[in-house]
This record gives C-alpha cells, structure tokens and sequence, in this order.
C-alpha cells in the first residue's frame, strides 16, 4: 500500500536542545523498531514452516497453531504481513512463502458470501502489488471488487456484512476497512461504480453508526423494506451501549483512508472525532493499550487489546499528517507511546511462546470466549504497517 512518507518535522520555534532531545527520541525508536522488525523475520519465517498447505495462521493457543482456510476473514494478513517484512528485510524466503499463500488464496477473488474482501485481498493482493506490479494482482483486486460490490444494496446505501434472513440487512464498523479496496480499483479502472459503493457506504455508516460522543456501535440491522435502522447492537462488545476497542479502531483507520482516498473534509473531520473520543474517554489507560471494550466490567483489571492498539496507531500515524496543530503533536505522542508498548514485553513475544506471532495479549471475541489474550494475525499486520509507516518505510498515494 502507497502512504504518506512519515518524516518528522523540524520546529521552527523551541530551543536547540529540545529539538535535539526529540531527534534523540525519535532516532531511539526506529532503532527499536528495526531491532524488532528483524527478529520478526525470523519469527515469519518460523511460522511460514509451520502453517500447513492451504491454512493460515489466526492464533496460537493452548501451546498449539490455530489456523483458518482461504475463505476465512483474516486468511489475507499472514502473505500480507509477510510481504511487509520482505519489504523491510529483502528476504527472498519471505517473498516465496507469500507468494505460495497469495496463490492459495486466488480461488476468493469470486467468493460474493463475504464483505471481507478487504481484508482478504487487499491486504494480501494489494501489499504485493505495491512491491511487484502486476497486470494479474490488478485481475484479482478488480474481480474482488466487483465481488464485494454485489453485496451493496442501493435503498440501505450500504455492503451487506453477515447473511441472515430477508427481514434483517446487517451491516458493522469493521466493513469500513473494505472500503480501500473498492477506492483501489476506482483508481486503477476508472470504475465509478466502485468510486459511489465506497463513498455511500461511508456516508451512511457515518450518518447511522455514530453515537454524539464519537463512538461507534458495532452492528447496524437495517430494515431492508425501508432502508432505515431498526436496530443497533455491540455485537463483540461488553454491552450495545459499549465502545469496542477494536470497532473503534476499524472506524478510525477506515475513515482515515476514506479522506485520502477522497478529499472529502467530513471524513477528516469523522476521523477527528473518533479520535477525541478514543484519547479523551476516561478509561483510556496510561500505556496507551486500550481495555478490549472502553466500558468493560473491571476495568482496570480487564484484558487489553493489543489488536486494537496497533490499528490506532498506524491510522493515528497517518492522521496526523493531515491534522493541525496540536493534534498533529498528540497523534504522534500516542501513536509513538503505543509502538513502544508494543515492542517490548509483554506485548512483544520473542516468538516461543506465540508459535512465532510477534504480539501477545490482543482479544477476538470476549463475549463468546473466543480468542482472549492470546496472539492474533491482524495484530501483527497492524504493527509491522505501524512500524513501517514510521520508519518512512511506505510511501504516499500519488
């Protein structure tokens, strides 16, 4: 993926040494992300032995690789995140192991059962197109969005996320994330169907999502009669008045791209406020790495959710080149806090213990004991873009 290049910027105002001290800071970092950027080659390359022909690792629990088929939703972060780590080490073994993962999963350009496309295929198909430019890893992307987009129903205005029966049209924030794939292809073709689902999509996901504090409801039920909501439910939250960290990341991160993909200043401006909700709610801890729910029973004894942590901070890396003064400054702060966080224990595994995942404590689905403080693969591909995106590593959409 093409983002914009995350260079420091010199200030103008301030003494020397202060300037100095946060060039100090700065360089400090980077070598802390390279340090473990190198270790989570070999992690990769660990897991990569390990994950069985035609699966994809999800998680590692009870001492044992837990993993997913080709259809499942996280099935794209492993060649993703793979691809990333090839990006920063120019490893040719990381390359061939992505490469043989990327041809496993070519079969789900067609699959119309599953909003999760993005997540899927872009984030596997679009990682190495960004590397290897191909007329065939466009094929895939196009057909993928063309698939996605038989899912979008006009009288709602949105993509439908989970199947049910013809009384409900479900849709979740997380839907969001699907959105980059479409914008791709608009680029790419010229489409502009793929261009009106993405932007109609946002626009009534903005419109019905959002509480007035700036948090977001996890699911939507949308009558399909009316197109108007008639319910709105947190699904893998605490409670349907909660604030799931994880929603409330998808949400930032997707709004984010949809004001780089667009221009538009409502999604700046939906992006700003989701961030004042994360950074201003009172329970958001010291460390930066949020409870799993904001409201969660317990706090602050409840599970963090270091899955959620690094999607904020890749999209807080990338808002803050589009914010002013201070929230550009504060942005940064919180996106550097939790990039430290991450890189050390006891989030940062050193690979035994995790089955060769770079992050531990992250949760899926608390509400259905799934998945809790274990590692997962989207953490880890959130973290290796957050890393990259700060060392300068990924570049701007031209």
């Amino acid at each position: 993926m093409r983002y914009w290049l995350l260079l420091a910027l010199p200030c103008i105002l301030g003494c020397r040494a202060s300037h100095q001290g946060r060039t100090a800071a700065d360089k400090n970092l980077q070598e802390e992300l390279r340090t473990s950027l190198t270790r989570a080659v070999a992690q990769y390359k660990y897991l990569g032995a390990t994950v069985p022909a035609h699966r994809f690792p999800r998680t590692f629990e009870q001492g044992k690789l837990q993993t997913t088929g080709a259809d499942g939703w996280v099935s794209g972060f492993f060649p993703g995140t793979l691809i990333q780590l090839y990006r920063f080490s120019g490893d040719t073994d990381l390359r061939a192991t992505a490469q043989q993962k990327l041809n496993e999963l070519r079969s789900q350009q067609y699959n119309q059962h599953t909003h999760d496309l993005g997540f899927m295929m872009y984030g596997s198909f679009g990682q190495a197109l960004s590397l290897f430019p191909s007329a065939g890893y466009d094929t895939v992307l196009i057909n993928s969005a063309r698939s996605l987009c038989s899912r979008f129903d006009p009288k709602i205005g949105c993509i439908r996320s989970w199947d049910s029966d013809s009384s409900h049209f479900l849709v979740i924030i997380d839907n969001m994330m699907n959105l980059e794939l479409l914008m791709h292809c608009f680029h790419v073709t010229g489409d502009s169907l793929f261009y009106k689902v993405a932007v109609t999509h946002a626009n009534t996901t903005m419109q019905h999502h959002f509480r007035v504090d700036g948090s977001s409801w996890h699911v939507v039920d949308y009558d399909p009669k009316t197109g108007r909501p008639q319910r709105k439910q947190t699904h893998q939250g605490a409670a349907d008045s909660s604030a799931w960290a994880r929603g409330q990341a998808w949400s930032l991160y997707g709004f984010t791209m949809m004001f780089r993909e667009t221009g538009d200043q409502r999604y700046l401006q939906q992006a700003s406020r989701i961030a004042s909700f994360i950074l201003g709610h009172p329970n958001w801890p010291s460390d930066a790495i949020p409870y799993w729910d904001f409201n969660a029973p317990g706090i602050p004894n409840a599970y963090r959710d270091a899955s959620a942590a690094a999607v904020m901070a890749s999209a807080l890396l990338e808002l803050k080149e589009y914010a002013k003064t201070p929230d550009k400054k504060r942005y940064k702060t919180t996106a550097v806090k939790i990039l430290r966080q991450l890189s050390a224990a006891p989030y940062r595994s050193s690979g035994d213990e995790a089955g060769g995942f770079l992050l531990q404590h992250s949760v899926g689905h608390f509400p259905k004991h799934s998945e809790i403080d274990v590692p997962l693969s989207y953490a880890d591909y959130y973290y290796v873009e957050a890393a990259l995106r700060y060392l300068g590593l990924v570049h701007p959409k031209q």
